[in-house]
């Protein structure tokens, strides 16, 4: 068994195509098959289904796959620990970061650490919480920027930072002008709300539900900026976390008063994994800007 046929399986695994993974790791793809074929007969067992133009992961594989990237995992970190013991960090990292969070947050963050460490490397993975916490779990990326609450007992986790909720208004609203308010009273509003599988519409039904009302949904999309159109054009109400405030939206913004109505940001990471040091970078870098944020914010 060979490192690079390791790699080879996980580029596979990655793009689903054996001619991407070869671009990916720059080898000329029947070279690259005939490594994996090779792999193969030295397992005994086929990694893959080869099912015309579809490629599939086998239950071998599914199962082969979390031990080959850990082993990758390990080796970069060997390499890692004895290469430039200076200032310098190098290697890569995987961040996967949910959409309502990623436009507002990982900017900051990725030119901070491209700033900081320029020759690290930094993949970002957007996606919905489910599937990100199966690519912690299959280490296919290393951290994630997560909403709680996570059921996950095999994940470890840091605060980031914890933000109000605030209702989207029209312009017009009879409530637009109003310093708070509580989610009760938007009772007899029709909702508009992010689509099934983005945590923050399960933050806000469940916020509705503990305000013991059933939201009018009139509208469904995948992205805040759709719902604020929405709400601009009087077709319903939303709401939003903070960070998602957009100041040129023709939309107004009222502060929801609440007790549940925050959402609370975390970085995860899988229970007892180990990290490069351009990793352990990334992370460090994330806490210590949750930290001065939380230092910073008046006390009185």
């Amino acid at each position: 068994m060979e490192f690079h046929q390791l790699r080879y399986v996980c580029a596979i695994a990655d793009t689903g195509s054996f001619s991407r993974a070869a671009e990916r790791c720059q080898v000329a793809q029947p070279s690259l098959s005939q490594q994996v074929l090779k792999l193969e007969e030295n397992l005994g067992t086929k990694l893959f289904d080869r099912l015309g133009r579809s490629i599939r992961l086998t239950e071998s594989g599914r199962a082969f796959l979390p031990h080959a990237r850990s082993i990758l995992e390990q080796m970069e970190a060997a390499r890692s620990s004895v290469a430039d013991k200076g200032s310098d960090v190098r290697g890569s990292v995987s961040i996967g970061v949910i959409p309502t969070i990623a436009p507002y947050l990982m900017p900051r963050y990725a030119a901070a650490f491209a700033k900081k460490y320029p020759d690290a490397k930094l993949r970002i993975v957007e996606e919905t919480t489910p599937v990100l916490v199966e690519s912690l779990r299959d280490l296919s990326i290393d951290l994630a920027i997560l909403a709680l609450p996570l059921r996950h007992k095999d994940l470890d986790w840091y605060p980031i930072r914890t933000e109000p909720l605030f209702a989207v208004l029209p312009k017009d609203h009879p409530h637009a002008a109003a310093e708070s308010l509580t989610i009760k009273e938007l009772r007899k509003e029709s909702f508009v709300m992010l689509r099934d599988g983005h945590c923050f519409r399960d933050l806000s039904i469940a916020a509705c539900t503990h305000a013991r009302i059933t939201p009018n949904i009139a509208f469904e999309s995948g992205q805040f900026s759709s719902l604020l159109g929405m709400v601009a054009a009087g077709v319903g109400i939303t709401l939003v976390p903070e960070m998602a405030i957009d100041k040129n939206a023709a939309c107004s913004y009222v502060r929801l008063s609440d007790k549940q109505a925050t959402r609370s940001i975390v970085i995860a990471a899988l229970h007892g994994r180990s990290f490069n040091r351009v990793q352990q970078a990334f992370l460090a870098g994330v806490r210590a800007r949750a930290h001065a944020r939380s230092s910073s914010k008046p006390t009185g």
